[in-house]
């Protein structure tokens, strides 16, 4: 087998990395290095906090009422645990395609493969929903200019930032996530003045919302199960600072200072959020539903324009979860066709960008945006139930992977452990179980267990396919 291809400006000649006995080459040395320190720790900061906080949040307080608080708090142990388990391997071996690549280091390729087209998959489709839910906010102040019009425009402009230099990327998520954190924080500290009552106009609520109307949990343990999986669907996006580390000034130092300033500010973020939004109203307000639970809340505190103010903050979170999505998609198909995993013709690098993975990328998700017109509650929902679990997919190859790859790290480079998970293997151990109970969770809900079959029946033939591709290269 011929040696993986040298470091060249423009490589557009794919070829599949040689395994060895240390890991594979999946074209990271190829990719520029634009990344800072300060990308990645806004983008480990800010790149969770997406639609599904500002949005989705709305279907899990219906559903769970005050008890989504501890929904969110679990769901928050376990992305915590996530973020430790990723930021460890990323420190020790930077890598374009991350997880699947520590997957088929660990597990095999036909791991490496079923992780890293689930996750391809599931960003590409996020892309097509994020752009319709933009495209429709920016309809809303200019009517005259069709929904269809400013998707392509949003499409345009992000995948143009995706094909220049990654330095780009870095600066537009930089300044997305500051915006996004400083509203969060805005609201946090206005919705606890007025829990304490010091805002004027504003008596403290007490505990009344969280102990009446039907008490913490008023629709009983269904209603808190479908507020968890809200939840956890919520915490999608944390992998792409771990994507992004492969493309930083010092990856192995950056990720690992990353994701330890992140962990902690998230949860407060996201659980201080639920909470201060149960408190103040009752979870069955009408305004909830109607307005959504952030513009509902400055609703009540009287702040003038509230429900502009969160159409601004909610569009940048999309066109931010847009340009990550990109971003993400694109270097993890770059990092599977450089592995033989994938289309050989997207394995091309021009000026340390993977251009033509940005172009296949960023034209599936446009793809995606036209199937949500034709076929909303056909094909494009099909989509959606296929991928909707693909998170729980990719953690639980990232547990495996970890338990594996730190035994071999121990044994053979313990230099390379500087972002140590702590009490292994135990908590990963527990990670694994919490991926289970939320997946043994999904199948007991009514709700989600065509979700929960659909993705099994696609991540099995992904499984499949990756596993005879590997026996017949065994057998050659």
């Amino acid at each position: 087998m011929s040696a993986p291809p040298g470091p060249t400006p423009t490589d557009a000649r794919p070829a599949a990395a040689e395994p060895t006995r240390t890991g594979v080459d999946d074209g990271s040395r190829l990719l520029g290095h634009g990344l800072r320190q300060r990308h990645l720790a806004m983008i480990a900061l800010g790149g969770v906090i997406g639609a599904g906080l500002f949005v989705g949040s709305r279907a899990g307080i219906a559903a769970a009422g005050p008890s989504i608080v501890l929904g969110y708090l679990l769901a928050g142990g376990l992305v915590m645990l996530m973020m430790r388990i990723l930021g460890e391997m990323s420190a020790a071996a930077p890598a374009a395609g991350s997880f699947s690549v520590y997957a088929e280091r660990a597990i095999g390729p036909w791991a490496g493969l079923t992780s890293g087209w689930m996750y391809w998959s599931l960003l590409v489709v996020g892309v097509g929903i994020e752009a319709i839910g933009a495209a429709e906010i920016v309809h809303g102040w200019v009517p005259m200019v069709p929904p269809w019009a400013w998707i392509l425009l949003i499409m345009i402009v992000f995948c143009g930032t995706n094909l220049a230099a990654v330095r780009n990327f870095g600066e537009a998520e930089f300044w997305f996530a500051a915006l996004k954190i400083g509203a969060i924080v805005f609201f946090l500290v206005l919705g606890s003045l007025a829990i304490l009552g010091v805002l004027p106009g504003t008596p403290a609520p007490g505990l009344s919302h969280l102990t009446g109307d039907g008490g913490l949990f008023p629709n009983g343990t269904g209603g808190f199960v479908a507020g968890l999986l809200t939840a956890v669907a919520a915490y999608a996006g944390l992998e792409t600072v771990t994507i992004a580390a492969a493309e930083s000034e010092r990856p192995s130092e950056a990720v690992g200072k990353a994701v330890r300033s992140a962990i902690w500010r998230i949860l407060v973020f996201y659980v201080g959020s639920m909470a201060v939004i149960v408190t103040l109203l009752p979870w069955n307000a009408s305004e909830l539903k109607n307005a959504g639970p952030y513009v509902a809340v400055l609703d009540r505190l009287q702040i003038p324009g509230a429900g502009q103010i969160m159409n601004v903050v909610v569009l940048i979170a999309l066109l931010s979860a847009i340009n990550a999505n990109i971003y993400g998609s694109s270097r993890m198909a770059f990092s599977l066709v450089r592995r033989g995993q994938g289309p050989r013709v997207l394995a091309g690098v021009t000026a340390g960008v993977p251009r033509r993975a940005v172009l296949a990328s960023s034209a599936f998700g446009f793809f995606t945006v036209l199937l949500a017109y034709w076929w909303p509650d056909t094909v494009f929902r099909w989509l959606l139930n296929a991928v909707g679990g693909a998170t729980l997919v990719v953690w639980a190859f990232t547990a495996v992977s970890q338990l594996r790859l730190r035994r071999r790290l121990e044994r053979e480079a313990p230099e390379k452990l500087v972002a140590r998970m702590p009490w292994h293997p135990y908590l990963t151990w527990l990670s694994v179980a919490g991926i289970g109970a939320v997946l043994v969770l999904m199948g007991m809900n009514e709700e989600t267990r065509v979700q929960l079959v659909t993705t099994a029946v696609v991540a099995g033939a992904l499984a499949l396919s990756g596993w005879l591709r590997q026996r017949r290269l065994a057998a050659r």
